[in-house]
């Protein structure tokens, strides 16, 4: 795959699938536009996508916010005059019960980041994505389709309306030759339970635990959902839009 002059935007790129996702991209000779809220951590995945021989710019911007998004797409069109990869992929989850105090708080919260992020910037992205036939990969995940753990509405909700918001605009943008599409991981190993689990003797109890939940025994990593988001923002996805992609090592079948 050959991203040459190719500009991509990829959101919550500062650690994870965000950042093995930039720095694939560079890899393949793109520009990449790495948007997060941690500096130090940017500035280390710009100079990881530039040792692979890609160019790459840190943008601090959080796209729960207004000012956040439009941020995002000022400086990438005016350093880059276009866009072509829009990667969804900022992402937070938050245990909360629905009796609790703080529901409403918790919700706020995630659908700001999970699903308001993302309408908005496809918003502003696509007039530019419509001049470049370009691609759109929201990162979702298994829990739009199946409830694993309680006091997690929040998320589960987030992520289903993002896989539907992913089919409608695939259907509005098509005939414009944009094309959209969803992945929806499953357990992926990366820093985003430090922010659900502090204790890390039981982090690590918990990727067990999860591991045993999965068919075939074992948990992603980072650079698998990486390799897939390049795959379906490539020419070799052409007749792929408005789909739901499950990685999650058999998770669901077991249940």
């Amino acid at each position: 795959m050959n991203f040459m002059d190719k500009v991509v935007i990829v959101t919550g790129a500062s650690s994870g699938i965000g950042a093995a996702v930039a720095v694939k991209f560079a890899k393949e000779g793109a520009t990449v536009a790495v948007v997060g809220r941690n500096q130090r951590k940017l500035t280390e995945v710009v100079k990881k996508c530039e040792e692979n021989g890609g160019k790459a710019q840190a943008i601090m911007a959080d796209v729960a916010t207004e000012a956040g998004v439009v941020k995002i797409v000022h400086i990438v069109i005016n350093n880059f005059r276009r866009i072509d990869v829009l990667v969804n992929n900022a992402g937070m989850g938050r245990f909360e019960s629905i009796l609790s105090q703080n529901a409403m708080k918790a919700f706020d919260q995630v659908m700001a980041v999970n699903l308001r992020g993302a309408v908005h910037l496809t918003h502003l992205a696509a007039p530019h994505l419509i001049e470049s036939h370009g691609t759109i990969i929201n990162i979702s995940s298994i829990a739009s389709m199946g409830v694993l753990s309680p006091r997690n509405f929040a998320y589960c909700a987030s992520k289903a309306a993002l896989d539907h918001f992913t089919r409608s605009v695939a259907l509005e943008l098509a005939s414009n030759g944009v094309r959209i599409n969803t992945i929806n991981p499953g357990p992926v190993k990366t820093n985003f339970m430090d922010g659900l689990i502090s204790d890390a003797k039981e982090r690590e109890k918990s990727w067990e635990t999860i591991k045993q939940r999965t068919a075939l025994g074992r948990i992603s990593e980072a650079d698998e959902i990486a390799d897939f988001v390049l795959y379906l923002a490539s020419d070799r996805a052409k007749s792929i839009t408005g789909s739901s992609f499950v990685i999650d090592n058999g998770l669901l079948l077991k249940g």
